[in-house]
């Protein structure tokens, strides 16, 4: 077993520990291996140990690696990082996209023309980083009606958020609640399914507060380069 099968048995276990922990079925919790800054071999590595969604936080990283990669069954890419309306045109292979966070982006999303719509989530902005992408909560809703008045061109399926990295446990812990109890208030689980939240650092304590989405890099693939 290669070191990335087996921290991705590692990382299993512990989403699979932590939902026995709290009375939840590990089948709600997908695991989106972040695959930013690691080549295509390593890739490979993780999708033969069972890994099948990759987060890439950039347009051009995402498309070159899902096209040299695209002989991997049922591989799917979920674009994390911020997106940018001018690169909207270019993102095709991204299933899901974890970012959108104004309403002139889902009005970008909506001219593309995408077989069953675009899938996204809201970013929401919980920790007060003016220099993090994300909107502020009080604009979530709209973002939200946005989303469905393009007749199902851009499809809200839940919200997303990022505690500062150097957030302890006790510090992360509060905002991942504060985007559940969002959630909750803006339609609940019924209408809004996903709560993308956790990191390698914080992922347990995510899941704990009902996190359906966990996007882990570092566990799995090792620490990137600084630089």
């Amino acid at each position: 077993m290669s070191g990335i099968a087996e921290s991705l048995t590692e990382v299993r276990e512990r989403i699979r520990a932590t939902c026995t922990r709290v009375g939840r079925d590990p089948a709600e919790v997908t695991l989106v291996a972040v695959s930013k800054t690691v080549g295509a071999d390593a890739i490979r590595e993780a999708w033969a140990a069972g890994a099948r969604v990759f987060g890439e936080n950039h347009v051009a990283e995402l498309e070159a690696k899902a096209r040299a990669l695209a002989d991997l069954e049922g591989i799917e890419w979920h674009l994390i990082g911020h997106l940018q309306r001018n690169k909207v045109k270019a993102l095709v292979h991204a299933e899901l996209v974890h970012s959108v966070d104004s309403v002139r982006l889902v009005e970008a999303l909506a001219t593309r023309t995408r077989p069953g719509g675009q899938r996204v989530l809201v970013q929401v902005s919980l920790a007060g980083e003016e220099q993090k992408s994300g909107a502020p909560s009080g604009e979530v809703a709209g973002i939200l009606d946005s989303t469905a008045r393009t007749g199902g061109l851009v499809r809200a399926e839940g919200l997303m958020t990022m505690p500062p990295l150097t957030a302890s446990l006790e510090d992360a812990r509060p905002i991942f609640r504060r985007l559940r109890a969002l959630r909750d208030e803006l339609g609940g689980p019924e209408k809004l399914p996903h709560l993308s939240m956790g990191m390698s650092h914080d992922f347990e304590a995510a899941i704990e507060e009902g996190a359906t989405l966990v996007r882990v890099g570092t566990a799995i693939f090792g620490a990137r380069p600084v630089g």
